[in-house]
């Protein structure tokens, strides 16, 4: 599991993002996240940061972004968070994308998607996610694309 700047996807980003608990890559139409290892993952700590940035640096707030959550470490998530990225209102999400390379990750996958509103899709690959990812940026309305299970 490496890192996406050790791929030559890297090559390809726009902008980074380094804060304290993780590297977010700027793609045109997409974000890829990097969360680093042992992070609790809250919306007042973390998740409003990275939501204003993006809305500063993506035309129309970053409305319509396709989010790529690439889980190479072990860190959680609060899923209930979600609701108040949702509730934020000035970011939204096209869809979410989490590439897992193991079994708990997609299970922590399932467990989010209870709390989420937008598509959520699953890859074991970060060459399936972002194939999906520059597809579907350009769909309006991207739920009738397939979900890939892992």
């Amino acid at each position: 599991m490496k890192s996406l700047k050790q791929t030559p996807f890297y090559r390809q980003a726009i902008h980074e993002l380094e804060y304290s608990f993780g590297t977010f890559y700027l793609f045109d139409g997409f974000v890829v996240g990097e969360i680093n290892a042992e992070i609790t993952f809250t919306w007042e700590n973390h998740g409003k940061k990275v939501a204003y940035d993006l809305t500063e640096l993506y035309d129309n707030n970053g409305k319509d972004i396709i989010y790529i959550s690439h889980r190479i470490n072990d860190y959680s998530i609060i899923p209930t968070d979600w609701m108040k990225f949702f509730k934020y209102g000035k970011f939204k999400l096209k869809g979410y994308i989490v590439v897992s390379y193991t079994r708990i990750g997609y299970t922590n996958s399932l467990l989010e998607k209870l709390f989420f509103n937008t598509k959520l899709v699953r890859f074991s690959s970060m060459q399936e996610a972002i194939n999906w990812a520059q597809t579907a940026k350009n769909y309006k309305n991207i739920s009738h694309t397939r979900e890939h299970r892992i």
